[in-house]
């Protein structure tokens, strides 16, 4: 490339030099990509599951490509064309840009991978535009110049996060050239930085060979092209020097091309030839591409409208990553939702369990039921139900004056059996979440290292303290409903823990032996006697109520136990966020083809029908490119 020597012209300076922008208001193209940016930052992939690693990629790439390239586009579509030259391994990128400014500026060798840390050409003069955080923000500037080939700042394994600037004259004002790492690597994280300066190039010169064009990794590159509609030009390198192959060569390529539904801005084709001693190419071999740059570079029309084009298909590619990363967001909220209910499958189990162990008798047998027959002395009611009540009031009588010991002894033995199925209940509970967590493949990830299943310190003690103090309202229960005298005489003859416990039991009974009552076991003995006990003492309804009102306090405790004993799991996976709604993605995407579809549009105006791909100036300029008017983001919403 030809130096031009510097202008007086003041006119003649760098469009929009972004360290002298004022601070301008947002437009509504500008908010568009802000909003998107700012959801995408948003997007929580936590839970592992079949294609999350791909979504999550794709939110990353989204997010390089809106910083590296779309906003800052966006802001300044005359800024200088950015010309990201890629290809395979060994094509000879970095040859032919050294060929194309005359001396060795960046690495060329046979050690792979050749290029680590990418190297930008630009003008000195649009030095501003690339010395900030403009594009590539990403990357740590690094200034060249110290020698080509300097040490790379990445490895084989991590790519370099440095971008090494190098001002040359021999570059033309209003475009910068960036030799990219190979598409191919042996390193990935070189592949993958590889693309990421593809998705943020305003032109691509894609560099192959003769030897190596159908190879598949070039094309599934040059298919992410194709999807983005972005400006392509072509270079196949070293091809043979015999007669016809030139020529054979690019037939089969422009049919690969169109098959795939590429049309390049440009298919150069370079012919092999040796090198010189410091490994340079002889300029004459690239002279077509040096032309073709030089008169974009002059072309300010033909400029926009590559850049334009590009931003516009970058744009539209958008709705399909941002439809697949709303659908991974949509399967993290089912896998949720799985997790979630599988939770509240097992313990509702649990609550019904223990309703059903409090209601079905099941626990007035061993050391609740031999207590209870201290008190009422069933045996001998059994073998005369008829004259029960005088005899209970009897025996009653006697234990009172014991001092309701076997009264309180039933009540600790009630207390005793309700607290072991509350805690073997939960417990089971537990295990059978974390078991299903487990196989998750989302929930493994929730459990490891811990173990929620493991009862939490004092949870038994807690049980129960929450049954004695449902025994405390069941007392209360009863003082308050024999308020008048003649009730009040009666709960006081037998003593007001005799009530309770009868009341106790007949809510233990309450579904195996209410209403029916005529099953002739002890147990329902037992249960009758504390029915009729109570019958006497406040009549039918009033029992019927009282053990419906103890029954409701008592299960309202049991499910705030139940709960409890839930809380880790649910903590576990509240813990886990959720992040930016489907929908917002959904809108986004929305706006973002909306945003194309005017750009494309004033495209079209400004350059009134010619195509992006054909600068008006073929050659090289003889004079200065004409000066740039600047070109915002509220002028291309």
């Amino acid at each position: 490339m030809t130096t031009r020597p510097p202008s007086d012209d003041p006119s003649d300076e760098p469009a929009d030099d972004p360290t002298n922008d004022p601070v301008e208001p947002r437009s509504d193209a500008t908010r568009v990509l802000d909003d998107l940016a700012a959801d995408l930052d948003g997007v929580r992939l936590c839970f592992e599951a079949p294609g999350a690693a791909q979504t999550r990629s794709a939110v990353t790439a989204a997010s390089r490509q809106l910083a590296d390239h779309l906003v800052p586009r966006l802001q300044s579509v005359d800024a200088p064309l950015l010309v990201v030259v890629g290809g395979s391994t060994g094509a000879g990128k970095s040859t032919l840009l050294n060929a194309l400014v005359g001396r060795p500026v960046t690495r060329a060798g046979a050690i792979r991978p050749t290029t680590r840390r990418p190297v930008l050409l630009h003008h000195p003069e649009d030095a501003p535009w690339f010395e900030g955080a403009r594009i590539l923000p990403g990357l740590a500037r690094v200034r060249g110049g110290a020698g080509a080939g300097a040490p790379s700042a990445g490895s084989e394994d991590e790519p370099s996060r440095e971008l090494e600037l190098r001002p040359l004259a021999e570059v033309p004002r209003g475009l910068a050239l960036l030799d990219a790492p190979d598409i191919d690597s042996i390193a990935a994280g070189n592949r993958e930085l590889a693309r990421q300066l593809l998705r943020a190039a305003d032109l691509w010169l894609f560099v192959t060979t003769a030897n190596r064009y159908a190879d598949a990794v070039p094309w599934e590159v040059l298919r992410t092209a194709v999807e983005a509609d972005a400006t392509v030009a072509v270079v196949m390198n070293r091809i043979p020097e015999r007669p016809g192959i030139a020529e054979e060569l690019e037939t089969d390529l422009r049919a690969m091309l169109e098959d795939r539904g590429l049309e390049p801005a440009r298919l150069f084709l370079v012919p092999e030839s040796s090198l010189s001693a410091e490994g340079m190419l002889d300029h004459a071999r690239v002279g077509e591409i040096d032309a073709w740059l030089h008169g974009l570079a002059a072309d300010q029309g033909a400029r926009g409208a590559i850049a334009r084009r590009t931003l516009a298909g970058a744009l539209d590619s958008l709705d399909g990553t941002l439809q697949d990363v709303a659908a991974g967001v949509e399967e993290q909220r089912a896998i949720r939702e799985e997790l979630a209910t599988a939770v509240d499958v097992a313990f509702a189990d649990v609550a019904r369990r223990i309703e059903a162990a409090v209601g079905d008798g099941s626990l007035l047998r061993g050391e609740v039921l031999a207590r209870w027959q201290e008190v009422v002395g069933t045996g001998e009611i059994v073998r005369s139900l008829e004259s029960f009540v005088g005899r209970v009031r009897d025996r009653l009588g006697r234990a009172l004056r014991g001092e309701g010991r076997p009264a309180v002894a039933a009540q600790d033995a009630l207390e005793t059996g309700l607290v072991h199925v509350v805690v073997d209940e939960t417990a089971r509970g537990a295990e059978h979440v974390e078991q299903a967590w487990r196989s998750h493949p989302a929930g493994r990830a929730l459990v490891e290292g811990a173990d929620l299943s493991r009862m939490e310190p004092g949870y038994e003690q807690q049980v129960a303290r929450a049954v004695r103090d449902w025994q405390g309202d069941v007392l209360e229960l009863v003082r308050s409903e024999g308020a008048d005298r003649r009730t009040k005489a009666r709960i006081l003859s037998l003593g007001v823990n005799v009530v309770g416990v009868a009341l106790m039991v007949v809510v233990f009974a309450s579904t195996a032996f209410i209403p029916t009552g005529l099953e002739v076991g002890t147990g329902a003995a037992t249960a009758i006697v504390g029915q009729k006990l109570l019958e006497t003492i406040f009549g039918e309804d009033a029992v019927r109520r009282l053990a419906r009102v103890a029954r409701e306090s008592l299960v309202s405790r049991l499910e705030g136990l139940v709960a409890e004993r839930a809380e880790p799991f649910r903590e576990r996976l509240d813990a886990v966020p959720e992040g930016t709604e489907p929908a917002a993605l959904r809108a986004d995407a929305r706006g973002a083809a909306a945003l194309a579809a005017g750009i494309r549009t004033q495209a079209e105006q400004a350059t009134g029908g010619r195509t992006a791909q054909e600068p008006t100036i073929q050659e090289r300029p003889t004079q200065e490119p004409p000066s740039h008017e600047p070109t915002t983001g509220e002028d291309i919403a």
